[in-house]
């Protein structure tokens, strides 16, 4: 009698890395990197010369441009769009520039009541039209070959830069306002809610195939803070997307939320390096995982990355569901030839039944 073999036909990186996000077989274990089209990227550091990051998100060609680098100099399984937390603030009305060596500044920071009810909510067409106009031409381009990732900021993380006006490594206007105000805290976060719903929706209208949720410095809550003043938005936004393309939710330094942040309603949990992903696996339950490469051993010579990305696969153990991935953004100091190199690497071992 001839066996039958159960190992999946070759698959699109689309239909590996969606079916990933969902628990099921694939032929390999897909891989993507946070921050793919950037400063490692020749050909953006050349772009960037004639364009500053917020005309880049705001030209569809440009952005569409960007998005679909990593995706011919890498492989990876998935484009993630090429934009930035800050741009829903655009409709919101709130006036910011992301200034380079800082980040995202915001030039009348938000700290009352009156600062935040005079924030508008509107369709996320109206505030950054030029965004879903790329995601349509990539949709066009990508053609289901490789999987059209969006991405928002998640409440806490926005209002952080809302409430401080630039990058902070203290949070403390944030925590002072959460703690002392907490009636305009939470009509803060029902704002952003509500914001983030919506732009969510119109990038899945638009065409993105899932969607990842950044909650970059939720980290320095507690936990019964953020079961308190965050975890609630987060489970509505992800309700509010639930059944429509596969979600992932991203935070740093979240060992000790990484339950209540699984439980928020997300497909795929993304995880850093702070803890071993088969530890951090088992601590999620039924759901995938993305992760978890620390981005500094890109910096290492190759028997280096290639051990440890070894490391991550065999923390896997081959279960179905496992991402890919950093556990946080590429550093711009990072050759690209190793990048290329992790995603052959991933693509060599065996496919995940």
């Amino acid at each position: 009698m001839t066996a039958v073999s159960t190992q999946p036909a070759a698959m699109t990186g689309a239909a590996r890395f969606l079916a990933a996000a969902q628990r099921q077989p694939v032929d390999r274990t897909p891989v993507w990197f946070m921050r793919q089209a950037g400063r490692c990227l020749a050909a953006y550091r050349e772009l960037r010369q004639s364009y500053d990051i917020l005309t880049i998100t705001r030209t569809p060609e440009l952005c569409a441009r960007v998005t679909l680098m990593p995706v011919e100099e890498f492989g990876v399984d998935a484009a993630v769009l090429y934009a930035d937390i800050m741009l829903p603030l655009y409709g919101m009305g709130v006036p910011f520039s992301i200034d380079p060596g800082l980040g995202p500044v915001i030039h009348e920071p938000v700290r009352d009541a009156a600062a935040v009810r005079a924030l508008r909510i509107v369709d996320a067409d109206e505030g950054t039209p030029e965004l879903f106009e790329a995601i349509r031409l990539l949709a066009r381009e990508l053609d289901g070959r490789t999987a059209l990732l969006g991405f928002a900021g998640a409440p806490f993380t926005v209002a952080s830069y809302l409430i401080e006006g630039r990058p902070t490594k203290d949070f403390a206007r944030s925590k002072a306002l959460m703690y002392g105000q907490p009636a305009v805290w939470h009509e803060l976060m029902e704002t952003l809610t509500e914001v983030t719903i919506r732009y969510l929706r119109a990038q899945v209208a638009a065409g993105v195939q899932a969607v990842q949720l950044f909650d970059s410095w939720v980290g320095a809550l507690g936990a019964a803070e953020y079961a308190e003043y965050v975890l609630p938005y987060v489970r509505r936004i992800f309700a509010g997307v639930s059944g429509t393309v596969p979600t992932i939710h991203f935070g740093t330094s979240t060992a000790h939320l990484l339950e209540q942040m699984a439980g928020a309603g997300c497909d795929a949990m993304s995880v850093d390096w702070r803890l071993r992903l088969d530890q951090a696996w088992a601590r999620i339950g039924d759901r995938a995982i993305q992760g978890n490469l620390d981005p500094t051993v890109c910096l290492a010579p190759w028997p280096v990355v290639e051990r440890e990305a070894l490391r991550v696969l065999a923390e896997a153990g081959g279960r179905p569901g496992h991402i890919f991935n950093l556990g946080h953004g590429v550093l711009a100091d990072t050759p690209s030839d190793t990048l290329r190199r992790i995603v052959e690497l991933v693509h060599q071992q065996t496919g995940v039944a």
